[in-house]
């Protein structure tokens, strides 16, 4: 029997806690930065973190003197972010197990939603779903934050440059970096765990969603960030 979507992201990702912090989030320093830039975290913001990971933007807004409910779906990404909050002496940290597509909150009772590197796990209808959710979500004046790899299949310019030095980079690690190449054309090819779309393709998103000043900025490589404001 086929593994569930839900159930598929929550093994990788508690086979993957562990070494997170060290390799995994090592190399996303630059989109942690823009996303903690694009969110203004103050003292007092009620903010939630979808797919929170080990808390890399938790931690931070945490540390601004935000109220943080950080939510993934692994329970050993989570233990692994308590762990860290609870180093950092951070009490405005609630950790939530929980699937991004099954989450929800009250009716304008959040001031912030970001999410890094994350929503691209989501299929299509369940990315411009969770928009209208966010908005529901947020008080006037609240913002949506994402952080995350955004580009398509091929069809863009942009689009090949990011899959051309991707390919280049991993095949010049000999045998291994060739069965990524491989398991990496499966994967975004037959859109199997990772659906990322584009810039362009999350701003009309958020837009149809009924967002306002909807705006995305390139930070390195395939990621951006794209935000929008609820009136």
């Amino acid at each position: 029997m086929a593994l569930s979507s839900a159930r598929l992201q929550r093994r990788v990702w508690d086979r993957r806690a562990d070494t997170w912090d060290h390799e995994g989030a090592a190399g996303l320093g630059d989109v942690v930065d823009a996303v903690v830039r694009a969110a203004s975290p103050r003292p007092g913001l009620t903010a939630v973190d979808l797919g929170c990971g080990s808390g890399q933007i938790t931690m931070r807004l945490a540390e601004a003197g935000a109220q943080v409910t950080a939510v993934d779906v692994s329970p050993e990404m989570i233990v692994r972010l308590q762990e860290n909050a609870d180093s950092e002496e951070l009490d405005g940290v609630v950790p939530v197990v929980s699937p991004i597509e099954e989450f929800g909150v009250a009716s304008a009772s959040v001031d912030l939603v970001v999410s890094n590197y994350a929503l691209h796990h989501l299929r299509d209808p369940d990315k411009r779903a969770l928009a209208k959710s966010v908005l529901r979500w947020l008080r006037p004046g609240g913002r949506f934050v994402i952080g995350d790899m955004m580009f398509g299949r091929g069809l863009e310019p942009r689009d090949r440059v990011i899959i051309r030095s991707k390919v280049v980079a991993l095949a010049r690690k000999g045998p291994g970096g060739w069965w990524r190449v491989l398991k990496n054309v499966t994967r975004f090819g037959f859109r199997l765990q990772e659906r990322p779309v584009t810039m362009e393709r999350w701003q009309q998103y958020l837009e149809e969603a009924g967002f306002s000043a909807v705006h995305g900025d390139e930070v390195v490589a395939e990621a951006a960030v794209v935000v929008g404001i609820k009136r």
